[in-house]
């Protein structure tokens, strides 16, 4: 190859969000500084976690949440695009259907590689807001990933009853990481105790991933949460730097764009927000 050609813009994410703010900590999947590229979101009005939760939207939100995903491809340009809740897989289906771009509207959608990495009689730990709430989707999983977790490989351990994150979460309120993590490690430690044969952690819930290293630190094993499928795939369309063709991307400036709850809305749609934490 010869001659200068024109850089393809930096691998950048998009986030669908729920009608739904509430204040994230850094690690979450709604805080910017979680990742390690650009990240843009998109808010979808009228789409609530009770939607997400029995996965049944209206018409008009449908429309929306389609719109939604073809803003981030076309206007954004973004190489994947994922949610900022995990019962948004309910949806992986309909997303995926809209563009061609990598979808992976939940951090389960990750469990088939990690469970590829393990022997049959080896177990994961799937940890998650509400183990009631998660029950449910067990076929719609299958379905989606390929993965059965009715089997008992896989262990459904919910943190509803962690004390300083289960109930704030429920509520939508500000969860204080720094109280939470030593109760969510305990969670994770007396899981393991339970299922000695396990290999490795899932989180499905976006607001556990602020706990994820203090996890791997006190239980020595990997663990993999919503951040980490969002790298695995926007990986995919990243210049590396070590070798190969190089200088055909620009670089990552290491900095987000502001973002306030609401932006990248018309104002038609901004008045549409229903945002029953506002």
């Amino acid at each position: 190859m010869s001659g200068k050609t024109k850089k393809s813009a930096a691998a950048s994410l998009g986030v669908i969000r729920l009608d739904y703010d509430y204040p994230p900590a850094p690690g979450d999947i709604d805080h910017p500084d979680s990742f390690s590229c650009d990240v843009y979101y998109k808010v979808v009005p009228g789409l609530t976690f009770e939607m997400c939760q029995k996965g049944k939207i209206t018409d008009e939100v449908k429309e929306r949440f389609e719109e939604s995903i073809k803003w981030l491809v076309q206007e954004k340009k973004v190489k994947g695009i994922t949610g900022d809740c995990g019962f948004m897989m309910n949806f992986q289906s309909l997303a995926r259907n809209i563009t061609k771009i990598p979808v992976f509207m939940s951090s389960l959608c990750q469990l088939p590689a990690v469970t590829c990495g393990y022997a049959q009689k080896e177990q994961m730990i799937i940890m998650t807001a509400n183990g009631k709430s998660l029950e449910p989707m067990r076929d719609l999983i299958r379905d989606e990933c390929g993965v059965d977790t009715q089997d008992k490989r896989y262990n459904i351990v919910g943190c509803e009853d962690v004390p300083h994150f289960g109930e704030a979460v429920a509520k939508g309120e500000k969860v204080k990481v720094e109280d939470a993590t030593p109760w969510i490690v305990r969670k994770a430690v007396h899981a393991l105790f339970k299922y000695p044969k396990s290999r490795a952690f899932l989180l499905e819930c976006t607001e556990l991933p602020p706990y994820s290293d203090a996890i791997r630190f006190y239980t020595g094993l990997p663990v993999y949460d919503s951040i980490t499928a969002c790298h695995f795939f926007i990986s995919g369309h990243k210049d590396n730097p070590r070798f190969g063709l190089q200088g055909w991307q620009d670089q990552w400036d290491g900095k987000q764009d502001e973002y306030t709850y609401g932006a990248n809305l018309t104002e038609e749609e901004q008045q549409e927000l229903v945002n029953p934490c506002k």
